[in-house]
């Protein structure tokens, strides 16, 4: 089966979570990355968890999964083993068109999460279709060798210029190839080892004349006080 890639916008949304456990915690902490509402139903809580629902960050329902446990989620997640609760659980999602993953049952899952390497706001997701998990782990941990933290702040001034060159109201035929000029291969080590002045030729270089030094001196104070954070 294939699978259709997507990105989820689940910031304010409910989203439930069955199982109390380990597998369960890193499930909330992903949904709670992405500004989700969450609701954790399990009759035991690891230490974060706990202290999780201690911190009002999310709801907690101490108490094995019920049927009707699922109705206004968004999407819900199942970490338990427990073979009649993931068959529960997965009629209760089809019959209400849920979105459901029960972890390492991707047979019983209606989408399933891929292997995820996030730096800021770029997300890279390696997925297998649920064939090889253990594949998917080995080449995010590869990726993570080639993509560091430095991209977080490529991907932030690559977002800011482009905000900048938006303002312009220039024709959309313009637009593209100024975007597409801004990337440079050696930006990402320039940001990590702080050579603003090679990032300003550069920018320099691309940018039309309307985009002036002051633009660039205010972005090289941002990114030069974030590098040293």
């Amino acid at each position: 089966m294939r699978y259709y890639p997507v990105n989820l916008k689940i910031a304010g949304r409910p989203c439930l979570v069955i199982g109390g456990g380990r597998v369960a915690e890193r499930k909330v902490k992903g949904l709670l990355a992405c500004g989700a509402r969450v609701t954790v139903v399990s009759p035991e809580l690891t230490p974060r968890l706990a202290a999780l629902h201690r911190e009002n960050r999310i709801a907690w329902h101490d108490r094995s999964y019920r049927p009707g446990d699922l109705a206004g989620a968004f999407l819900a997640i199942a970490a338990t083993d427990d073979e009649p609760t993931q068959e529960a659980v997965q009629q209760e999602a089809e019959q209400d068109n849920i979105l459901l993953n029960i972890a390492d049952v991707p047979h019983r899952c209606n989408f399933i999460l891929p292997s995820i390497l996030s730096r800021g706001d770029l997300t890279i997701a390696v997925s297998t279709g649920g064939k090889s998990p253990a594949l998917a782990k080995q080449i995010r941990e590869q990726l993570e060798e080639q993509f560091g933290p430095e991209y977080a702040l490529y991907l932030d001034l690559l977002g800011k210029l482009r905000a900048i060159i938006l303002e312009q109201e220039w024709p959309t035929t313009a637009n593209k190839p100024l975007f597409e000029s801004l990337l440079h291969p050696d930006m990402p080590l320039w940001l990590r080892t702080g050579e603003w002045l090679k990032i300003e030729a550069h920018l320099q270089a691309v940018l039309p004349e309307a985009i002036g030094r002051t633009c660039l001196n205010r972005l090289k104070l941002q990114f030069q006080s974030a590098g040293s954070a």
